[in-house]
């Protein structure tokens, strides 16, 4: 039985990443968002043998719920965890000028400071060849084609391709595995509403599916990687 941690999972790529793993055999899934409708929805799916979905509503970017998720998690498992997927994410979407200091708090605290804290609580728990995958964006990808309105997305999302090389590298010595996707355009409610008009090439299942695939295969040949998964701009 593998205890894999989800983030951002009431709708969109997180929820279509649960709703994957459930197809599969001995998976323990802690689904974490602080949107509970969408959990409940999580709640209901039909599962694989042996595999069960845990759904925690907790908002990431109130670092003081850290130690109640902790603890649910930990009664509800073995106490050892095989990975993390960080998929939780906010995107304001804003002229730079007019960009103010709640929304540099607001992106900073979900896109980088949950993901970096959430993976310094869990690591003392983790399995041997745990695999923490963190989804970042193409447009927080070095040398890629940059859009107007998400610079603070873009930053704030790029701090996990560094995290994602810094803990690669900190842990050499183990069997722990770190990587980051840096996703373009997928069809989702949250690029709808940034933007309404754009069809994006890719639907959060496909991008659901190979995400699901990378994170349980994609550690036998990566680690330390940010790896591009897009095929348009953004």
């Amino acid at each position: 039985m593998k205890n894999i941690i989800v983030t951002g999972c009431s709708r969109g790529i997180g929820f279509e990443i649960v709703t994957e793993f459930s197809k599969l055999e001995n998976f323990k899934i802690f689904a974490i968002s602080r949107n509970k409708n969408g959990l409940n929805k999580l709640n209901n799916l039909q599962c694989n043998e042996n595999t069960e979905i845990f759904t925690i509503s907790e908002d990431l970017s109130c670092f003081s719920s850290y130690q109640k998720l902790f603890k649910f998690c930990v009664e509800n498992s073995n106490g050892k965890f095989d990975g993390i997927i960080h998929n939780a994410g906010v995107l304001i979407k804003k002229n730079f000028l007019d960009i103010n200091i709640s929304d540099i708090q607001n992106s900073f605290n979900l896109n980088s400071f949950a993901p970096l804290l959430l993976t310094q609580k869990f690591i003392p728990t983790f399995n041997k060849n745990a695999h923490v995958l963190s989804i970042s964006s193409m447009g927080g990808y070095q040398n890629s084609l940059k859009f107007p309105g998400l610079s603070i997305y873009s930053i704030s999302k790029s701090t996990l391709n560094t995290m994602t090389q810094c803990l690669a590298e900190e842990y050499k010595e183990t069997s722990f595995k770190f990587n980051s996707l840096a996703l373009g355009a997928v069809q989702t409610e949250m690029l709808s509403e940034a933007f309404p008009d754009y069809n994006a090439p890719v639907s959060a299942n496909q991008m659901a599916k190979y995400i699901v695939n990378f994170y349980i295969n994609g550690a036998q040949y990566f680690n330390g990687q940010i790896i591009p998964v897009s095929i348009a701009n953004p």
